[in-house]
């Protein structure tokens, strides 16, 4: 069996959604221009793809990947959506890697892609009536009580917070280090590897380059987040706010994944290795914790203890999650996020988990290599993870 290989990891830079720079660029044109910078920056040539695979969420099935082949004239390609919701990008990465190491495929381009500012509003006829029901999404799980589906502060936010026995002033606290780190790699330029600029059509007809992340607060403080009023001031003790919970975000993410032996028969210096791709279920209102799970499975299905990894990428879809995942883990919280994550860099929600990757990538570069593993929750109580070794 082969082994599976990244040889070019890319994002673009995070925008915040809907009165942000990438307000007016459509997730085609994401698609396309990520695409064609995984390419470009893989050394592969483009005949020689066999498929792109990318994540989507809520975007309409037109499957963008195609499209983006298509429009850049890889028609022997295939072209593949992928739904995990938060986690679908990782899940995309885990597809390509599945079937490399099948030995049926050689290079497939696998990420994500996220507009919220420009996906579609979806519309629907309510069950039994002649109704049309405006701005319908669709659920990622039953609603029950304990486990709203269209209220994630509650569904993982909170309830991980709970599971944890986290308190405000500590998720505020991570939170607010999601920041700090988001700029000092910023200043520090740690993310121009990764980042492929974007041509970004303006409301006034002109375009602007589009290549550092928006969405992390220079001017982040203590203060501040303390105080911002919690989501839900009906529930006793409630503790999540906008401030330590992920942005709305719109951004893309791909990272050529081939075969090792086709890599050196082509020449190419893979920039890390796929050692292991995993996702796992929850009962919804735990699905904060699903993420927890997901790496205890990565972990023992790759005979790997969490003493093994150097860095680790747990997504803050709220605060909670990757603080829940340091105290039932055993963590150190030196060792996740070390750049930023969803509280400060955003949460582009279906291409969030490649661009946890080409961060963990180059963070794992910088240091001189070693494992490291990139895992988060996903709607409907999911969790997906990804072990790689640099």
């Amino acid at each position: 069996m082969s082994s599976a290989v990244i040889v070019s990891a890319v994002r673009t830079a995070v925008a915040t959604a809907r009165k942000g720079t990438l307000a007016n660029t459509s997730g085609e044109k994401l698609a396309a221009t990520i695409l064609q910078a995984a390419i470009a920056r893989s050394g592969v040539a483009p005949e020689l793809i066999d498929d792109v695979i990318f994540a989507e969420s809520g975007y309409g099935g037109g499957v963008l990947a195609r499209h983006a082949a298509v429009e850049l004239g890889i028609f022997q390609a295939g072209g593949m959506a992928v739904n995990r919701h938060c986690a679908g990008s990782l899940s995309a990465v885990g597809v390509a890697a599945g079937a490399i190491l099948s030995g049926m495929e050689r290079a497939i381009v696998a990420g994500g892609v996220m507009s919220v500012s420009t996906g579609p509003m979806m519309r629907r006829r309510i069950p039994g009536t002649e109704e049309i029901q405006d701005f319908w999404m669709p659920p990622t799980h039953p609603d029950t009580p304990e486990a709203p589906n269209m209220d994630m502060s509650i569904t993982v936010g909170w309830n991980t917070a709970q599971a944890a026995n986290l308190t405000r002033e500590e998720m505020d606290a991570w939170a607010l280090r999601s920041h700090q780190r988001a700029i000092a790699a910023i200043d520090a330029g740690n993310f121009k590897d990764e980042i492929v600029p974007v041509e970004a059509l303006q409301m006034d007809g002109s375009t602007i380059t589009f290549d550092v992340d928006e969405h992390p607060r220079r001017d982040s403080s203590a203060e501040k987040l303390a105080s911002l009023k919690v989501l839900h001031p009906e529930i006793e003790g409630f503790s999540i706010t906008a401030g330590n919970s992920s942005g709305v975000n719109d951004a893309a993410s791909a990272l050529m994944v081939t075969s090792g032996d086709f890599a050196r028969g082509e020449g190419i210096t893979p920039v890390a290795k796929i050692l292991g791709f995993t996702a796992k279920g929850a009962n919804p209102k735990n699905t904060g914790i699903a993420a927890i799970d997901t790496i205890r499975k990565l972990l023992e299905r790759t005979g790997r203890s969490a003493d093994d990894i150097a860095l680790w990428e747990i997504n803050e879809a709220f605060a909670s999650v990757p603080l829940a995942a340091c105290r039932m883990l055993g963590i150190s919280e030196d060792a996740v996020n070390i750049s930023g994550s969803g509280c400060s860099i955003g949460h582009p929600i279906s291409a969030s988990g490649g661009r946890m990757l080409a961060t963990l990538i180059n963070d794992l570069k910088r240091r001189g290599g070693g494992l490291g593993v990139a895992a988060m929750c996903a709607g409907g109580g999911q969790g997906g993870a990804v072990l790689i070794e640099v």
